[in-house]
């Protein structure tokens, strides 16, 4: 029961922690890096598409995504058979691994839910990055026709949201992975899990917060709800034209 109520709690952490930058979004859609990113990928697209010949910058572009996401597809895997190959050590050395275990349950049946929770985590992250291979190759695609020459069925919104779903998909493969580190310490321990949970939060939280430097680049911006990252960049050209 210690064991469950500790993963339940580090979960529960863990969405505390993502309701509050949602909230934060609300009052500042530049609040996260990630909301920065869709803000220049839907710039960047539009920049792509308004140009009539070919981008080789864009091809690269993909190209270096696409090798990400496939690296860490694969390494997603070779976690994976690591982990089933932990199974055999843990059933040798299964007291070392309970060394420091001072209240969750020490049964091999806890232990093997554990790492099932584990492969699980992994197969997430395969599934995210595979899904964002698919997505960026279906923008390679997408992005290489003309604005002029668009149709309603294919247009630089189209393109905008497909690349945004493929950074999505690969955000979420980052964040199982991020989260295969307190699933590792509840190995040892329902109080290790905790713990590196969140540490784990506190390490996400600088690299999830907007850099303040790029924000005050672009001059003040307003903190009113927005609906749309267009209108942001909409104000932002705003404010940068009259300022000149």
């Amino acid at each position: 029961m210690v064991d469950l109520a500790a993963a339940l709690g580090s979960f529960a952490l863990v969405g505390v922690y993502h309701l509050f930058l949602s909230r934060w979004l609300k009052r500042d859609p530049l609040y996260t890096v990630h909301a920065l990113n869709k803000l220049a990928r839907e710039a960047w697209v539009d920049a792509i598409m308004s140009n009539e010949k070919p981008d080789v910058l864009a091809v690269q572009t993909l190209r270096n995504s696409v090798m990400a996401s496939s690296f860490m597809a694969s390494t997603a895997i070779l976690l994976m058979v690591g982990a089933l190959s932990s199974v055999g050590f843990a059933e040798h050395q299964g007291s070392a691994l309970h060394a420091l275990n001072i209240s969750g349950d020490t049964a091999p049946q806890t232990l093997a839910w554990k790492l099932l929770c584990l492969l699980a985590d992994f197969f997430v992250a395969f599934f995210c990055f595979s899904m964002a291979v698919r997505f960026y190759n279906h923008v390679g695609y997408l992005i290489g026709v003309p604005a002029r020459l668009t149709q309603n069925t294919i247009s630089p919104a189209l393109v905008t949201a497909y690349l945004n779903r493929a950074g999505l998909f690969y955000l979420l493969g980052m964040r199982s992975f991020f989260y295969s580190v307190p699933l590792v310490f509840w190995m040892f321990g329902p109080v290790f899990m905790i713990v590196a949970t969140i540490v784990l939060i506190a390490a996400l939280f600088p690299l999830d917060r907007a850099p303040k430097a790029a924000i005050r680049a672009h001059g003040e911006i307003s903190r009113e709800p927005l609906t749309r990252l267009s209108e942001v960049a909409e104000e932002i050209v705003t404010k940068r034209s009259s300022a000149k």
